[in-house]
């Protein structure tokens, strides 16, 4: 909704809340917060710390904060004039304008980019629009990344007095603990929380319901293109966390040569294991939220494939064509050849045996009778259309629950070849249409992005996801409800059968 997402636009008003007196902007009918910081910088002694909650400021509101560093990837626009910085733990916020009456419903998300890349304040997720077309609070927040975010040393030296596990997902917490104490002051209603994310974003989400630490702190849940079933032990992660150590040359122990290792080592190393360890064993990540049997027990995607997460209404789905952008960009992070998928297959069946996973022979017979391209369609399902029905399955049995396969390719996506790959839905939910999304077709671009802007919406307000002028979204159950969103949304019943007829009906993760 605002002409330019980093420009101050005309003065806005002032929040007072517990956590000081924020001074934020205005343009377009939008009112706007920026770069609120919810945490003190994790730097120095903070480094690879548990996140702790910032002091109350007063300060202007009105530009982003700095993003969490990364190495640069073509697929992630930042934005311009972005600044990488290892502080980097701020939120924003965005509301419609003259909203200072009832309370809104909030959304709170949560950027994906595979643990490693994105942040809170990239164009793409400029909340002005959807927060004015559905008369909602939008937050958006940085957490930490990659080795910064997702290392495990204190596991690597047993020494958890000097470092702590999972610090994105407390980044994250800690967001979420802020929304609840101020967001009131900024129009929202700390009652009615939506936690919504994609990619790794939503693989947070997936976390989060099953986190005791984050009971209370939402109330409802949207997972898109989450890779859900990609989350790891503590052993595996102990050795991730030992290639990195010796990668930088360093005594492992050494624990002040560790925090005074350079944010642009710490980088390298990082990006050489993000390439390196999918590589080497398809299917896992180098940096991802890690089962530590505290604040997270068990592996989620076993937690909520029997119901077990928290108990909140939840929107879950993927895209039709999500793996075509990793073929394209070669992206080790997803195996794309029959090689690769038979041995990430043999791994599974050789971790899991109680799963009694299918061979690769009767998987490729299952695909080509049911239409289905081999290696592309299968990283696809097993990266995340599999994760997504196991939870649906799940959660259905302990609140409603909504399942969706988003089925739309802009004109140049389709040209392109890569059709609705990953991340193609997320112009048309926030309502920021760029010019790959409506090329070749404004009029029909537009009207999807109302009908999916209105849907996400229509939930977040604390309804079901149904808008008017399409047609209804059933609730997941024993009919395994479906809806298809493309040039017209159409309801399904057991859309995947065909992934249950190739894969059987257990559960499996990578370890």
């Amino acid at each position: 909704m605002t002409a330019d997402a980093r420009a101050p636009g005309t003065r806005g008003p002032t929040a007072r809340c517990a956590a000081g007196e924020f001074r934020g902007g205005a343009s377009g009918g939008v009112e706007f917060w920026k770069g609120i910081r919810y945490a003190e910088a994790p730097t120095g002694m903070l480094r690879w710390r548990a996140p702790r909650a910032a002091s109350p400021v007063s300060a202007d509101a009105v530009r982003f904060g700095a993003a969490a560093p990364q190495s640069p990837n073509r697929a992630i626009r930042l934005g311009d004039g972005v600044r990488l910085d290892e502080d980097c733990l701020f939120l924003n916020v965005w509301r419609p304008a003259g909203s200072e009456g009832e309370p809104l419903p909030v959304m709170v998300w949560i950027h994906g980019g595979a643990y490693a890349l994105g942040s809170g304040s990239q164009p793409l997720y400029d909340g002005g629009r959807f927060a004015v077309s559905q008369g909602v609070v939008v937050v958006t927040l940085n957490y930490r990344l990659g080795a910064f975010g997702f290392l495990e040393l204190g596991a690597l030296l047993r020494d958890r007095t000097e470092f702590d596990g999972n610090l994105g997902l407390r980044d994250v917490l800690l967001a979420l603990e802020w929304v609840r104490d101020n967001i009131e002051a900024f129009g929202g209603n700390a009652a009615r929380v939506t936690i919504a994310g994609e990619s790794s974003g939503a693989g947070m989400v997936g976390a989060l319901l099953t986190c005791e630490a984050a009971r209370g702190l939402f109330t409802r849940a949207i997972m898109q293109s989450a890779p859900a079933a990609s989350m790891y032990g503590i052993e595996r992660a102990e050795a991730v966390a030992a290639r990195f150590v010796r990668r930088l040359g360093i005594e492992p122990r050494d624990t002040r040569s560790l925090r005074n290792v350079g944010v642009e080592r710490i980088l390298a190393a990082a990006s050489e294991l993000y390439s390196e360890i999918p590589t080497e064993t398809p299917g896992r990540l180098a940096f991802a939220p890690v089962v530590d049997g505290e604040l997270l027990p068990e592996a989620p995607i076993r937690a909520l494939s029997r119901g077990e997460g928290a108990a909140v209404p939840l929107i879950i789905g993927t895209n039709r064509d999500e793996a075509s952008v990793f073929r394209l960009m070669r992206s080790p992070v997803l195996p794309i050849t029959t090689a690769q998928l038979r041995r990430m297959v043999d791994e599974l069946r050789d971790e899991q045996p109680e799963v009694k996973l299918p061979g690769v022979e009767h998987i490729l017979r299952a695909y080509a009778a049911s239409g289905r391209r081999g290696g592309i369609d299968i990283a696809r399902d097993l990266a995340f259309r599999l994760p997504a029905t196991w939870i649906a399955e799940g959660h259905a049995t302990a609140a409603g629950t909504w399942l969706y396969r988003f089925d739309h390719a802009a004109p140049l996506l389709r040209i392109t070849g890569l059709g609705a790959t990953h991340g193609s839905e997320l112009p048309y939910v926030w309502g920021n249409l760029g010019s790959a999304a409506t090329f070749g077709g404004q009029r029909l671009a537009h009207r999807i992005s109302a009908h999916a802007q209105g849907r996400w919406g229509a939930f977040v307000r604390g309804g079901p996801p149904d808008v008017e002028g399409a047609p209804p979204w059933p609730l997941f159950g024993t009919r395994r409800a479906s809806l298809v969103i493309g040039r017209v949304d159409r309801e399904t019943e057991d859309l995947d059968a065909s992934l249950r007829a190739a894969w059987g009906a257990r559960v499996f993760g990578f370890q």
